[in-house]
């Protein structure tokens, strides 16, 4: 079976091969990390014998991870735990939280040779899988070597799991070779379960996201960035994570709101989701004859701060988003106005703020569930219903704070997943210490 996985990947990897050398090249992608996609993988603290690997393939997931890593580190200071990330996004946020005490690193391919010589490296004592990223050789190897693999925040997104169910066998083969499931909700944990996970490996403790959410008035630099923006008491729309063909139509939104004298003080800050569509967004913008101002050229003090009040910001920094994010007065949660499946609105919700977002969120639907059934958040569905959204929501600053308050009270509601997951995790690891002593 493995001789089948690694040719097919070796198929694919000619493939997109095109693809790959197009995003070093244009987009500055994949340029660094190789020694560690092909498995050489050096431990940071070698003197620690036992190891603990979590994987997180970008920066939600690092993101999510963050309170277990922060967890294990207290109770178990004898173990060296290694992040390994997919994305240079990922791999850039683990590296700034975590970077400076913990090893971080690109995850190798799911070659067989390749897989074995990260593990011979790594010798980890047990494995984290953040939410679903299951690789066929991955899993094989580490039953092989009787390593076990627990996937932590588990879910299947709708479009996963169509995917698992055409494949159902083959699915199941793999699934059946990790060790325990740690689902958020009960609909992922019977869709674990219907693709080949047992039921016995399957158990429900939460999200971890609403763990993570810093609820907080007050972000570190948002000050200084109100200034450069030359805020003042004016309002501000920030469109965060925003996807292709999104822009658009919240431009359209907003040329409508500022003809009228109510919301002539609005603001526009579109932060899209991903850096090297920075270029593109700015044309977007241009085009529409609408004033710009890059936040890049401010941030590194090419340009004096702005004290054009009509301009459209564009937030093209990495980092900044959150800042962002607290100085608005609404804020629309981006690639979900476009079939793209969402970005995450739990930091928006957590910081108090009004959220709002498109009906495409379907990688984020437990969250959505959660905001909606306790009127936390606002999902519109078109064009024409944002634009009545964002009029009622600025017209009616209650209402807004209303839904506010709603959101932030369903992220306190929702904690607790991190002690479970903790609870779990830990009885393997207890295990390895048994072993070694």
């Amino acid at each position: 079976m493995r001789f089948v996985i690694d040719f097919v990947y070796l198929l694919l990897a000619v493939a997109i091969s095109p693809i790959v050398i197009y995003r070093v090249i244009r987009h500055k992608r994949y340029r660094t990390g190789w020694a560690q996609r092909f498995g050489r993988i050096i431990r940071k603290d070698r003197a620690l014998k036992n190891c603990i690997w979590l994987h997180a393939v970008s920066v939600g997931e690092v993101n999510a991870a963050t309170t277990v890593i922060e967890e294990l580190q207290n109770r178990f200071p004898d173990f060296e735990i290694l992040i390994s990330t997919t994305t240079d996004t990922g791999f850039a946020r683990a590296s700034a939280l975590f970077g400076e005490n913990l090893q971080v690193f690109y995850f190798p391919f799911d070659l067989s040779w390749i897989m074995r010589r990260a593990f011979r490296k790594i010798r980890p004592a047990i494995c984290l899988l953040m939410e679903l990223e299951v690789w066929p050789n991955f899993v094989r190897i580490a039953q092989q070597l009787n390593i076990p693999v627990v996937v932590v925040n588990g879910r299947i997104s709708d479009k996963s799991f169509s995917r698992y169910k055409k494949i159902k066998p083959i699915a199941k083969k793999i699934f059946c070779k990790v060790t325990l499931v740690l689902a958020q909700t009960d609909e992922y944990a019977q869709r674990f379960k219907e693709i080949g996970c047992p039921d016995e490996k399957v158990i429900v403790t939460g999200s971890l996201k609403y763990d993570t959410a810093q609820i907080t008035d007050k972000v570190e630099g948002a000050d200084a960035l109100a200034i450069q923006l030359n805020i003042g008491e004016g309002r501000l729309w920030v469109a965060g994570a925003t996807g292709n063909d999104e822009e658009q139509i919240l431009l359209d939104v907003y040329r409508n709101l500022k003809q009228q004298d109510q919301f002539s003080d609005l603001r526009l800050a579109i932060v899209p989701r991903k850096p090297e569509r920075f270029d593109e967004v700015a044309q977007i913008i241009e085009q529409t004859s609408l004033p710009l101002i890059r936040y890049s050229r401010l941030k590194d003090k090419t340009t004096p701060p702005t004290t054009d009040k009509q301009a459209v910001i564009l937030g093209d920094t990495m980092g900044d988003l959150r800042k962002f994010y607290s100085l608005a007065t609404i804020i629309f949660v981006g690639r979900s106005l476009v079939p793209m499946g969402g970005s995450d609105m739990i930091e928006a919700v957590a910081l108090g703020k009004c959220t709002v977002f498109g009906p495409h969120a379907f990688n984020f639907k437990q969250t959505v569930d959660a905001l909606l059934e306790d009127n936390g958040a606002i999902m519109v569905k078109d064009e024409q219903d944002l634009l009545r959204t964002m009029q009622k929501c600025l017209a009616k600053p209650d209402f807004a704070r209303k839904i506010a308050r709603n959101g932030r009270e369903v992220i306190r509601k929702n904690k607790g997943a991190t002690a479970k997951a903790i609870e779990q995790i830990a009885k393997f690891v207890k295990n390895t210490l048994q072993k070694n002593y």
